[in-house]
């Protein structure tokens, strides 16, 4: 089980809001990755929360710093809508790639992209919010701002068919509030997937972790580790104490 730390991006700052709202500038992004590397963090993830409102060349400049200090896997994600897109990201210090908004309104990218980095290379960001007239979940597009409609467990299947090699779905009702994953969500959801699944959203307490399942290969954490109320440490321990292996 991967311990993943989260950090949402605006220009090179670190950023935390509730439900992808209301963000608030935390500090140097930087400087936090380098800290969650040195804590045991198995893998950053930025997600550039701005990049298709600005230029990318912050989040570029990010990149070949934090790679400077920083020896674990980093997946950036934002504003992705093409190959050469992708592949600026991996010329600056990226390991992985992930796509949203540009897959759901192009479903073919994935396949585009599946084909010139591999699926290990290429992860689906899933922005889930529960639908409860329909008793589902719809995915949203532009960082939780836009329901394009379609239902979560439908667009998971269809991005793993075309090659994507990871889901990395997060709860946008549990986002920031720390109160627990969405563990209906986490298991409709694991029902369905043959690719490595992370969870985002709502983590806060070591007894969060016990609706995992084995379909579940990471967690990606932000606000706890944030605000310093879990350590990674905890983290780690807690899983083995659960049946999980992690790494060291």
């Amino acid at each position: 089980m991967r311990v993943i730390s989260r950090l949402d991006i605006k220009n090179n700052y670190l950023i935390k809001g509730l439900a992808l709202e209301g963000l608030r500038q935390l500090g140097a992004a930087k400087d936090y990755s380098k800290k969650y590397y040195e804590e045991g963090a198995d893998e950053i993830v930025y997600i550039d929360n701005v990049a298709s409102l600005y230029s990318r060349d912050g989040i570029f400049e990010l990149l070949r710093e934090t790679v400077k200090e920083v020896f674990i896997p980093i997946t950036v994600g934002g504003g992705i809508r093409s190959v050469e897109d992708a592949y600026k990201y991996f010329m600056n210090g990226a390991d992985k790639i992930f796509i949203n908004t540009a897959a759901v309104n192009n479903p073919k990218l994935i396949d585009e992209l599946v084909t010139d980095f591999g699926s290990a290379n290429v992860s689906l960001s899933i922005e889930a919010k529960k639908n409860l007239n329909e008793n589902n979940w719809d995915v949203y597009t532009s960082n939780g701002r836009d329901n394009s409609k379609k239902i979560v467990i439908e667009w998971a299947k269809e991005a793993i068919e075309r090659g994507v090699g990871e889901i990395f779905l997060t709860s946008i009702d549990n986002d920031g509030f720390q109160s627990g994953f969405d563990s209906e969500l986490v298991t409709k959801i694991s029902e369905i997937v043959s690719v490595p699944l992370v969870i985002s959203g709502g983590f806060g307490a070591l007894d969060h972790l016990s609706i995992l399942n084995k379909k579940v290969s990471a967690i990606a954490i932000g606000s706890s580790l944030h605000y310093e109320k879990i350590t990674i440490k905890e983290i780690k321990s807690k899983l083995e104490e659960l049946g999980y292996e992690t790494r060291k």
